[in-house]
Parts: structure tokens; C-alpha cells; sequence
């Protein structure tokens, strides 16, 4: 059977006090939504559609990318009013998913799991999940046969049915054809005067088929989010479960509690990851790479080897085999390092290609250069790459040695073997195996006295 995955994600979530709506507030550097829309297409689904409401537009501008079908829900009357609202897009033939949008860590393995349950004989499947204490929750009351016969939320249970410990997680799928049909029969007969989404699991019962269960691997899957305390607690567990896998793929954490991973990390064996190192958008780390404390990765490949070490900041880089980056150093968008290069404390680099066995050990500005092998830049050099309106690109060749404090003035070409005195203000071409520099003449004013208070 085909499947089409429903997302509930109109409400506004008062209780974060926000102006971003609730699904869009973000949990391990992507929002809630998104984590969610990433589960249901991994199904491979036929479709997808999500239920907005709370600034509908902002949510389907940030996810204008994706191939999902919207429709609004202009008045928060419940879970059933909100399936409802789609009713005219739910196909007879499919298996529906019902998800949340701010229920963002069900796992895949779960879903299958759970849809895999629903045929011709059983419409509807049902996730629930066993809790020491189920308050807030609706309850799922089985019979003598141990057969679901309803779900009772909080508000409606009497005393018997509120000390039942098995809850719903709002979580189902169901034939869409029957699903069309219960939507149609649904009342806001309640406490709240509202149209359950769970009433439809009576009208199962009452038509003669057998409600199916399955339960999640870990509560987690089925956490919601309603407000900031909640958010964060989740942010915290599912960073532990990113940690794990780190570790389960061999990865060594100095502290498991002390990172933050923001996007997929590809590691290698024996990799070493210190405390509080913050993770953005994909990483690659080869074999024994070790990475400082406090450090931040932002889409960087590591080649096998390599030493970052506390404090650096690194972006949109790639990192050759057995480099040495830091302490304090800044790699930014476009640096490309070959092999065995030393980045020293306070050298920030960008749109730089710098070769092998190069180094820029101390206080430097290295961009919009392509430098060769076995280069030594001396401390406090700065390629001056912007004329205030354009960037312009400094050449330095094979084992060229830069004295300290010396301005590249680009664009400009240093050549082959070539050295260039410290302090000095290069503007020209400097040939290959010279002296070059620019440097004033030295002068000592005899007689001269310190100027005194007066």
C-alpha cells in the first residue's frame, strides 16, 4: 500500500513565549519541523503534508525547498479537526502517518515498524508507551482480552482509567479510506469541546477490527516540546544520543556531555574529540585526527593525522594530512590546506591554498593567496588582498621565506626561493632566489631628551 505522512504542526506554542512559532524553534541546529520532515521522507513516502496554522507563511518559507503539500488551519480545534482539514488531500489507497511537528526524534525503525502493522484486516495502528507516571497523557483502555477499545484523554478519565500507565503518543497510521470515513462521524462531545483525533480508535473497535500496538525503542522517540525547559531537556538527551554514536563508531570523547553536534560528522578510527568542541553542518575527520577543547567546525574535511587544537575556528575548509592548526586559529571559507602545513596561534586564513610543509606560526592574515611548498611566514604578515573595492590574489612560490611584519601588498608575486626582509611593504614582483625589501633608512637624533611632567 502506498503511504502519505500527515504533519500536525499549526500551533502557535504559547508557552515558549516566542515570536518564532513552535516548530520552527530549533533543536540540534535545525528546527523541530525540519528533524520531523527528514524522518517521513526517509519512508519514502508518496507524500507529504504538513498542517500549518501560527504563522503559516514564515513555516512554509523556511521549508519552501521541500516537496510537501500545506494546508491551514485557520482555527486550533483539535487533532481531529486538524487531520480533518487535509481530509480532501488523503487518498483512499494510501497507509496515512499521522506525525507532530514538535515531536521531533521519532526514529524510522519505529514508523516502519508501526506502518507495517496495517492491512486490509487492521485499518489502524496505533504507538503507545508505558510511563511511571502518565499524568497529561490519554490513556489506552484495553478490555479483558487485552484488546484496545479507546483511548480516554486526562480530562474525560474517571478515577479507574486515570491509573492506567500504557498512553497514546498521538502517533498512528491508518487506512485512509477508513480514515475518511471516522474523520466524518468525529464530535467535540467533551471536556474540552474539542474533535479528538483518538475518538476514531472507538469507531475501529465498534466497526469489528482489531486496533494494532507497537512501542518506541526509547521514550525519547515520543518526547514533545511545548516550552523552552522542555526544549532544552530534549536538546540535552539528544546530544547524548549523538555523543553515543560517536563513540559506538570508535570515536573518543574527552566528555560526552560536553559536545554539541549540529549536522552529520563522517570520523574515522581514533579520533579524539576534547571537551566543549561545537559541530555546524557536515564534517569529515579522517583516521587520528585530534581535536582542542572549545574548538568550532563548520562543514570542514580533516585528513587523517592532523592536530587542531584548543580554541581554533574553522569553516568551509579542507585540511590535508598530518597539518598542526592553532591554538586560536581562524581557517575561514575557502582555505585549502595540502599536507604537513603549520597554522600557528592567531593566524586567520581565508580563500587561501596554501602547500605542503608551509607555515604561518604566528599573528597572520593569510587571503585570497595561493602559496607553494615549504614556505615560512614570518610573524605579524599580512597579504593586503582588498582595495577597499575589489580583492586581489598574492602569488608566493616554493620555499619562499617572508621576514616579520611584512605587508603583500595584492596583487603581487613573490617567486621561487625569494626572501623578503622584515618590515618591509612589498608592492612589485620580487624574483626568484633574491633579497628583496622595503625599509627605511635608520636614524638616531643625538641629544634628544624624554619630554617630563610638568
Amino acid at each position: 500500500m502506498s503511504l502519505s505522512v500527515l504533519i500536525l504542526a499549526a500551533g502557535k506554542g504559547t508557552r515558549m513565549k516566542s515570536n518564532l512559532p513552535k516548530v520552527l524553534q530549533p533543536l540540534g541546529g535545525k528546527p523541530l519541523l525540519a528533524h520531523v520532515i527528514h524522518t517521513a521522507q526517509s519512508l519514502y513516502c508518496d507524500q507529504i503534508v504538513t498542517v500549518v496554522g501560527h504563522q503559516a507563511d514564515l513555516v512554509k518559507q523556511c521549508f519552501a525547498s521541500e516537496e510537501i503539500e500545506w494546508v491551514e488551519q485557520t482555527e486550533q480545534l483539535g487533532t481531529g479537526h486538524a487531520v480533518a482539514v487535509a481530509d480532501q488531500l488523503i487518498k483512499e489507497d494510501h497507509t496515512v502517518l499521522i506525525l507532530y511537528g514538535d515531536v521531533p526524534l521519532i526514529a524510522p525503525a519505529t514508523l516502519k515498524d508501526l506502518i507495517g502493522l496495517v492491512d486490509e484486516y487492521h485499518p489502524l495502528a496505533l504507538l503507545t508507551l508505558n510511563l511511571d507516571d502518565s499524568t497529561g497523557y490519554g490513556r489506552i483502555v484495553r478490555d479483558h482480552h487485552h484488546e484496545v477499545t479507546a483511548i480516554v484523554e486526562q480530562k474525560d478519565a474517571t478515577t479507574e482509567q486515570l491509573a492506567i500507565n500504557e498512553v497514546n503518543t498521538g502517533i498512528m497510521a491508518v487506512s485512509g479510506k477508513h480514515l475518511k470515513r471516522w474523520l466524518g462521524q468525529l464530535d467535540n462531545n467533551n471536556a474540552q469541546g474539542e474533535y479528538y483525533l483518538t475518538d476514531i480508535i472507538a469507531m475501529c473497535v465498534a466497526d469489528g477490527f482489531t486496533v494494532q500496538t507497537s512501542q518506541p525503542a526509547d521514550e525519547v522517540e515520543v518526547l514533545g516540546v511545548n516550552d523552552k525547559l522542555q526544549l532544552q531537556n530534549l536538546e540535552r538527551r539528544y546530544q547524548r544520543l549523538l555523543a553515543d554514536q560517536l563513540m559506538c563508531d570508535g570515536v573518543t570523547l574527552a566528555d560526552a556531555n560536553r559536545i554539541d553536534i549540529r549536522g552529520p560528522i563522517d570520523a574515522g578510527r581514533d579520533v579524539f574529540i576534547d571537551a566543549n568542541v561545537l559541530f555546524e553542518g557536515h564534517n569529515r575527520i579522517a583516521d587520528e585526527v585530534t581535536i582542542g577543547a572549545n574548538c568550532y567546525l563548520k562543514n570542514v574535511t580533516i585528513e587523517a593525522g592532523c592536530v587542531i587544537h584548543p580554541f581554533s575556528h574553522l569553516e568551509e575548509c579542507h585540511i590535508g594530512r598530518d597539518c598542526n592548526i592553532g591554538p586560536y586559529a581562524r581557517l575561514r571559507p575557502g582555505s585549502e590546506l595540502a599536507d604537513e602545513v603549520r597554522i600557528g596561534n592567531f593566524v586567520e586564513t581565508k580563500k587561501a591554498r596554501i602547500g605542503k610543509g608551509s607555515k604561518v606560526n604566528h599573528l597572520s592574515y593569510i587571503g585570497d593567496t595561493v602559496m607553494g611548498r615549504d614556505v615560512n611566514i614570518g610573524a605579524g604578515t599580512i597579504t593586503c588582498n582588498y582595495d577597499g573595492v575589489n580583492k586581489h590574489l598574492t602569488e608566493i612560490g616554493d620555499r619562499v621565506f617572508v621576514g616579520s611584519d611584512t605587508q603583500l601588498v595584492a596583487p603581487v608575486k613573490v617567486n621561487d626561493d625569494a626572501t623578503i626582509g622584515a618590515g618591509s611593504t612589498i608592492t612589485k614582483e620580487a624574483p626568484q632566489g633574491e633579497l628583496t625589501l622595503s625599509r627605511s633608512k635608520q636614524v638616531t637624533i643625538k641629544g634628544w631628551t624624554k619630554p617630563a611632567k610638568n
